[in-house]
């Protein structure tokens, strides 16, 4: 079920007018509702799907009750494994499975030995990467004793198995998203307008934007063979405005729709193009992942401190990691790696400088210094993005080696195709940057009402006029 459809705007009217009339009848019952609807939600896909978020979900909380009981050291890891094996383990059979079967068939021919490697060739579980990274987080913090561990168990499911982040995120951690189950909700008005306009930009995102461009993005990395270089800048910047339109624009929906029914999601993106270095990008890109990475791997292998050989190897192993997390594929860990590369130089200078604030704030123009520390943080991100594009490393470094290699063939008007495109990409960067101290671009509340309700009519006229509905579902659903 996808949020861009009449499907799922039936199913959000019917299932947010259900949940507010129940809530007379206790919040165990909202509770339970919302697992049901959640397990609706997920179970349009597949239904078989739910066999494993159910697994998933009962093994952490019995893992969590477990923990709570449980005193001695040895028996506490060992139940901490179990939960870490059979999630992993899940999350590994069907996602991992045939990539390393192939990987090392692909290693034994090397050496002259021919093997013929069973394939299975299972569907993705949709969001299996995000659940099973939310569930454990919560056993982890109940080990580390940061968190303690809920007798509720329809509040466990539901915090597990919540239909707006369910599938794409935000990655919730249980300090966070469990509580809101265990207190009572009641409906704000306000609440529900902050989320409306989130979930109208969340919508602006993926139908008007990235999925329009996406088709150029298709075309242009498909025939890169017979296209100049130009063109392939082009599209890689193209791609890099889908990919964050689409989502972003999930977590927008996502962040919004969990307002109407009273929850407070975590934000995953902070306008991370208007980054100054790299290190500010992935505090500002997909921050759930990217603060559950530093979090459960980098500071327990101890990357903030130790030797430099050592902080070096926990950087590379974190990031590469992070990259094997969106995919099986080598471009993925590959991408991994060179983010890694890219985050060295800030760890090892002396004077790191950690920009958290808003660029150029008070001014409406950045300076030459950020104008340039912007630009070259834009183009590293820009050149990661070919690698997580590409189809395969040959592709990635056939694409590049095109790029450098034919810069411009003379007589092709390269730019008439995609003027527009890159038009609406830079666009939205425009409007994005003048928003860029609030939440979201559509957070005009302290506009007056006439104005913001011109706004909202614009912006609903554009979604209605320019979008693209062709069910077309979120890139990182395949993540």
């Amino acid at each position: 079920m996808l949020f861009h459809t009449l499907t799922f705007a039936v199913f959000l009217v019917v299932v947010f007018t259900l949940y507010w009339a129940i809530r007379r009848l206790g919040l165990r019952f909202q509770n339970l509702f919302l697992v049901l609807a959640s397990y609706v939600f997920y179970g349009w896909w597949d239904y078989r799907f739910l066999i494993l978020i159910f697994i998933s979900s009962l093994t952490d909380y019995m893992v969590g009750r477990g923990l709570e009981k449980v005193e001695n050291p040895g028996r506490r890891k060992l139940l901490l494994i179990v939960s870490v094996v059979v999630n992993l383990g899940l999350l590994g059979f069907f996602k991992y499975f045939d990539f390393f079967i192939d990987s090392f068939s692909t290693l034994l021919g090397i050496f002259g030995l021919r093997v013929n490697p069973t394939s299975l060739n299972f569907i993705l579980p949709v969001g299996i990467s995000f659940y099973t990274f939310q569930t454990l987080s919560y056993t982890i913090d109940v080990y580390r004793r940061r968190v303690k561990p809920t007798r509720d168990a329809i509040a466990f499911f539901s915090f597990v198995s919540f239909f707006p982040q369910l599938v794409a995120g935000p990655i919730e951690r249980a300090s966070n998203l469990l509580p809101q189950f265990l207190k009572e909700r009641r409906f704000d008005p306000k609440e529900a307008v902050e989320g409306l306009r989130q979930i109208l930009w969340g919508l602006v995102k993926k139908v008007v934007v990235a999925d329009f461009v996406a088709s150029y993005v298709d075309s242009i990395f498909n025939a890169y063979g017979n296209l100049d270089g130009l063109v392939l800048v082009g599209g890689v910047f193209l791609f890099a405005i889908q990919i964050y339109c689409d989502f972003s624009g999930y977590s927008d929906i996502a962040i919004g729709v969990a307002r109407l029914f009273g929850f407070r999601l975590m934000r995953n993106f902070a306008y991370p193009y208007f980054s100054r270095d790299i290190g500010e990008f992935w505090r500002r890109w997909h921050i759930s992942l990217s603060s559950w990475f530093r979090d459960y791997v980098y500071y327990p292998l101890g990357g903030a401190f130790g030797t430099p050989g050592k902080r070096f190897l926990v950087i590379i192993v974190t990031f590469t990691l992070s990259g094997f997390w969106h995919g099986a594929n080598w471009t993925f860990i590959l991408w991994g790696l060179l983010n890694g590369l890219y985050y060295l130089p800030l760890v090892f200078a002396k004077n790191p400088t950690h920009h958290k604030g808003v660029v150029a704030k008070g001014r409406f123009l950045p300076t030459w210094r950020e104008f340039f520390q912007m630009a070259g943080t834009f183009a590293a991100v820009l050149f990661g993005w070919v690698l997580f594009r590409s189809e395969s490393l040959s592709h990635a470094f056939g694409f590049l080696k095109r790029m450098i290699t034919h810069p411009y063939l003379p007589g092709e008007v390269w730019h008439t195709p995609y003027l527009e495109p890159i038009l609406v990409g830079l666009g939205l960067l425009f409007l994005e940057w003048v928003q860029r101290r609030k939440q979201h671009t559509l957070d005009i509340g302290g506009l007056p009402q006439a104005w913001r309700w011109a706004i909202y009519y614009a912006v609903s006229l554009v979604i209605i006029c320019f979008g693209t509905f062709a069910a077309k579902e979120f890139i990182y659903f395949q993540f």
